[in-house]
């Protein structure tokens, strides 16, 4: 076995030292190391090699903080060098760099330091206000502008559309404020002749209520939406579509000649409106309407006022006056014994729900009354209201209910009450009028023992 010697144990280990400094210091380090190989195969001294490497360590840190210095965006050569010849220090180190990696720029942090995600610039940092350029062509003083939406007028076909609703909504509120509001927002332009005419027209085919209603409506809007000329126009034009209104509702020529004496009794229309036709209408329905209207207009200087022209229908009106309106009509009905006239009058008055009374007057009319006609007239109106429907069982239960509660003060005035009562109650349960919990729940007044000398006691029964 052979002995290495010391000489040659020392060149290997410089061999291995060498190999690893290679890695990082590159090409330019070979000259070094093959200075100090040559010095340990005897071409040279141990000092000298000692000092060899030493020098190479000293080139070694100086590169390494060079490349520091100079930053990790130099170009890369295909050997893994950048431009000064130096290999990156630290994977890390390049990860911590904030540079430049394209090259380009000044090598400045990005956005003066203050960059990010959503930054805008350094805390701190005000802005100068932009001066405006008055004599820029687009220049706009927004502090002295007023901005108005502008509304296109109606045509013919957008008016029906959208005032049609209107309309029918006012019919269920009533409210003519609101209708109003609605129409201001509505560019109606030359269509303002077309709202009387449109209202009127749908008020022809509804109640007597919604006609109400609607001369209501155009008093009201008279002097805002309309004016004297508009509504001159309007019945003007209604003049002229009476025969095509009359074929939907025939009597279209009378309510519309109530509707413009209405309308002159409210003061929205000149009184001389109708002279201005005299003479030269041609149409049969026009000289009904206008006739209508100076018949009713003559009858006001009688006392009669023009508001009741369309009677006294919906249950907007007041109790007191609901009241009178049915008396009144159980004591025509009692001269003319015309149940259909009866029935034609209550269901005018449009208050389904206010039909007891009328049960409740009827057969008052029963008990206060001394013959029998007009015990078999209000049975002969009770009967046919029933089964035409009129006077719903809830209805007539409530009639029948007031009479029984009151029948105590009824007998005070009316010394048969009791008695009659009794006999009308089983005559309508026969008919089918009532039911039996209604009939059952009649009063009846108690018989009284009447105790004198010579009666022996016996039951005396009262004489109605």
């Amino acid at each position: 076995m052979e002995v290495e010697r010391p000489s040659e144990i020392n060149a290997n280990l410089l061999d291995a030292e060498n190999l690893n400094d290679s890695l990082f210091d590159g090409d330019e380090e070979n000259t070094g190391t093959d200075q100090i190989r040559n010095e340990v195969n005897g071409n040279g001294s141990v000092s000298s090699i000692n000092e060899a490497k030493l020098h190479a360590k000293a080139k070694r840190r100086l590169r390494k903080n060079s490349s520091r210095d100079s930053g990790r965006g130099d170009s890369v050569s295909d050997n893994g060098e950048n431009a000064r010849g130096v290999l990156p220090t630290s994977p890390k180190a390049k990860l911590m760099d904030r540079k430049s990696r394209t090259g380009k720029g000044r090598g400045l942090p990005k956005k003066g330091g203050a960059g990010g995600k959503g930054v805008w610039g350094t805390p701190g940092q005000v802005y100068d206000v932009e001066e405006v350029d008055i004599k820029d062509p687009n220049y706009d003083d927004q502090d002295n502008c007023v901005y108005e939406t502008t509304v296109l007028p109606l045509d013919e076909n957008a008016f029906e559309k959208s005032v049609t609703p209107i309309v029918q909504e006012y019919f269920e509120h009533g409210d003519t404020n609101e209708v109003a509001e609605m129409l201001r927002d509505l560019n109606l332009g030359e269509m303002k002749s077309g709202l009387p005419v449109l209202a009127v027209s749908l008020a022809l085919e509804g109640k007597a209520s919604h006609r109400e209603m609607t001369s209501k409506l155009l008093h009201d809007l008279f002097g805002t939406v309309l004016s004297a000329q508009d509504l001159a126009s309007s019945f003007d034009k209604l003049l002229q579509e009476l025969p095509e209104l009359a074929l939907d509702t025939p009597r279209a020529p009378q309510l519309v000649g109530q509707f413009i004496a209405r309308a002159v009794g409210d003061g929205i229309l000149n009184r001389t409106y109708m002279e201005s036709y005299k003479g030269i209408v041609d149409c049969e329905h026009a000289r009904s309407a206008l006739n209508r209207a100076t018949i009713l207009l003559a009858m006001t200087k009688g006392g009669r006022k023009i508001d009741s022209v369309w009677g006294s229908g919906g249950g907007q009106q007041p109790v007191k006056k609901l009241v009178k309106e049915i008396d009144m009509l159980l004591k025509e009905f009692v001269l003319s014994w015309d149940v259909a006239e009866a029935e034609r009058c209550l269901q005018e008055l449009e208050v389904p729900h206010f039909h007891h009374e009328l049960v409740y007057e009827a057969v008052l009319m029963v008990l206060e009354a001394s013959g029998d006609t007009t015990y078999k007239m209000m049975l002969q109106l009770l009967e046919s209201l029933w089964k035409s429907g009129v006077i719903t069982l809830d209805q007539m239960k409530r009639g029948y209910d007031r009479i029984y509660r009151e029948i105590p003060d009824i007998n005070l005035d009316a010394p048969h009450a009791y008695s009659v009562l009794e006999r009308f109650v089983e005559d309508c349960f026969k008919a089918g009028i009532i039911s039996k919990q209604i009939r059952d729940q009649c009063p009846s007044r108690g018989r009284k023992r009447f105790v004198s000398e010579g009666d022996g006691g016996r039951l005396k029964l009262e004489s109605y």
